[in-house]
């Protein structure tokens, strides 16, 4: 397999697909094995991480559940859930797919996914569908390895279930 920077020179879009789905699939095993404190391992510096719903984002309102800019705001969100925050115990699951690369240009690698997130509270022995929605990324890379410089979590739910804690 090529490196990424010979995907992206290439604007090999079948590799760069494969790839993303790999980082999505790491990026999932993280966030449902409860690891917070390596999630902003995932993005660049001048990285963007915001949860809208579909009819804001469709709106261009820029309201949101979850709005950080740049990394030291996502390692604070990180930290605050892993030693400050109050909420029930809870194991969620992410699904991601339908990976598609949708531009390739200037270092940067335009792409977006499904997702779906079931949650299980500790309390609760049924899991539920927490979000369901579409992850709107763009990609660079760095130190030979893709980091989002912005992931857009579009939630198509009306209402959500439970008090939005974890990730997405």
């Amino acid at each position: 397999m090529k490196n990424i920077e010979q995907m992206l020179k290439e604007k090999d879009l079948s590799e760069l697909n494969v790839a993303i789905a790999q980082f999505n699939a790491k990026y999932a095993e993280v966030l449902d094995d409860g690891d917070l404190m390596d999630w902003p391992s995932f993005f660049s510096n001048d990285a963007i991480y915001k949860v809208t719903s579909r009819e804001n984002f469709e709106r261009n309102l820029p309201v949101g559940l979850v709005y950080c800019e740049r990394l030291s705001m996502i390692k604070d969100r990180a930290l605050a859930i892993s030693n400050t925050a109050m909420f029930a115990p809870r194991y969620l699951r992410h699904f991601i797919s339908n990976t598609v690369v949708e531009q390739v240009g200037n270092n940067q690698i335009v792409s977006s996914s499904n997702y779906i997130l079931m949650q299980t509270l500790h309390d609760n022995p049924e899991s539920t569908l927490h979000q369901v929605g579409k992850y709107n990324d763009i990609f660079v890379v760095e130190g030979g390895a893709l980091k989002l410089k912005e992931r857009i979590c579009i939630y198509d739910n009306l209402l959500l279930d439970n008090s939005l804690v974890y990730p997405v």
